[in-house]
């Protein structure tokens, strides 16, 4: 995610880091080009069609409706950005209120705290598993000896985390260290994490459908394409600027959408998970009173993650 103080409305105007200005440049160039080989031959151009079709009205008309759909595919990708920092949200208050609960019911035994370092384990799988990388450092670290080989040979390694959690408070309620209603408490925030982890693998796992990707990219590319052309007649030389100024509006918000489409990723725009995992982890450990001396992700200039 990008982190930085919002400069001043000019400096605004040519910020490079951040944007998505590095992605598009190549387009744009294409359509300056083209826009020039429009703009060198335009006369010959008029004198050969006359009334052209690919005129202003025209270009007017297709760009209303491309930018409704521009819209809506921003839309759609914004819902899918912003469920998954609720989820990731209600996943810090959760872990919270489980963390409360087990030390008011436990208070710091070994039993509770082995049962709140797997919640800090559950968050680093979770992210591991989003982002299909390797989270067996910190599982090392967090989960006890006796349930840490059954869940590294695991494929789904936040549900084996549950699970062990599941059996573990219902070890505590059999052996008689919580009672039941204790036992009905803490089964219904696991049940929340559970939640939780399959709604992130529903985002994850349901991309926007690839025939609307390709339809909105063409229609994009060729209506840019085109546009030298509906141009050329009334603006002359200016048609080049005009032209990639148009494109860099198109060409943006498609970007843009693609990256808010897929919020678990490193992208710039995506979510810190890296950052919210360590955030996770420092208030339970604050909570139960132990030093944060867990070392923070590296904050690479503008980008968390």
């Amino acid at each position: 995610m990008i982190v930085r103080h919002t400069p001043s409305w000019f400096r605004l105007l040519f910020v490079w880091h951040g944007s998505v200005l590095p992605r598009i440049w190549p387009k744009l160039a294409i359509v300056a080009a083209v826009a020039l080989l429009a703009a060198s031959i335009r006369h010959w151009w008029l004198q050969s069609l006359h009334d052209s079709a690919l005129s202003i009205p025209t270009f007017t008309l297709l760009g209303v409706s491309l930018a409704i759909f521009l819209g809506f595919r921003n839309s759609v990708s914004y819902d899918r950005f912003w469920e998954a920092r609720k989820l990731w949200g209600n996943l810090l208050i959760t872990s919270r209120s489980l963390t409360r609960q087990t030390l008011a019911a436990r208070g710091d035994d070994a039993d509770g705290r082995r049962f709140i370092a797997a919640l800090c384990a559950f968050a680093y799988a979770l992210k591991a598993q989003l982002r299909g990388l390797d989270a067996e450092e910190h599982l090392r670290r967090l989960l006890p000896p006796d349930a840490l080989d059954k869940i590294l040979a695991g494929r789904f390694r936040p549900a084996l985390i549950l699970a062990w959690l599941g059996a573990e408070i219902q070890r505590w309620q059999r052996e008689g260290r919580i009672s039941e209603l204790q036992w009905h408490a803490l089964d219904r925030n696991l049940n929340t994490l559970s939640e939780i982890l399959g709604g992130c693998e529903r985002i994850a796992t349901t991309p926007i459908p690839f025939t609307y990707r390709v339809l909105l990219n063409r229609t994009v590319s060729i209506y840019c394409l085109l546009l030298p052309a509906g141009l050329v007649s009334s603006i002359g030389w200016l048609t080049p600027p005009i032209a990639v100024f148009i494109a860099y509006t198109y060409f943006a918000l498609e970007e843009v959408a693609e990256e808010l489409e897929e919020p678990f990723g490193t992208e710039g725009n995506d979510l810190p998970l890296a950052t919210l995992c360590h955030t996770i982890e420092s208030s339970l450990r604050e909570m139960q009173g132990l030093p944060l001396d867990i070392p923070a992700p590296p904050k690479q200039g503008i980008y968390l993650y």
